[in-house]
């Protein structure tokens, strides 16, 4: 799989869009585009690459076409998407967040939400590292 089609496939997987990767990055989202394009095969530098394995919390390797990719299946994938709906819901529903007393702001609560996104990530993929391989292929059928 090409390093574009790997940036555009766990771009969507996690419901972002170009504009917000850019963000991330600090460039326009059509300079963004160029690195999800087939045809102008533009890749990112190297301080870009480590910033989107950091957004998209793969490896550099994975992002280059390696072989140490997330051992996150599209099935876990799915899961992480549910379990992230549910805590958002959960947070949401109450009366409101409040952090020191006071409300938490739109951009402290996106924040919040994508370390709680990193960390359920991780927990899933420590998780799947102790349980018994013949468990492995039934998860993922």
């Amino acid at each position: 799989m090409s390093f574009q089609r790997r940036l555009r496939d766990l771009r969507t997987a996690r419901k972002l869009t170009q504009q917000d990767i850019a963000d991330k990055l600090g460039i326009t989202r059509q300079a963004y585009g160029y690195y999800e394009s087939e045809k102008s095969k533009r890749e990112p530098d190297l301080a870009s690459t480590q910033k989107l394995a950091e957004i998209f919390d793969v490896t550099t390797d994975y992002l280059l076409g390696g072989s140490n990719a997330s051992t996150l299946t599209d099935k876990d994938e799915k899961d992480i998407a549910k379990r992230m709906e549910e805590i958002k819901n959960d947070l949401t529903k109450e009366d409101g967040l409040l952090f020191s007393g006071e409300p938490l702001s739109e951009e402290a609560v996106e924040s919040l939400m994508e370390a709680m996104e990193h960390i359920v990530r991780q927990t899933q993929r420590i998780n799947k590292k102790y349980i018994p391989k013949k468990h492995r292929k039934n998860e993922e059928q």
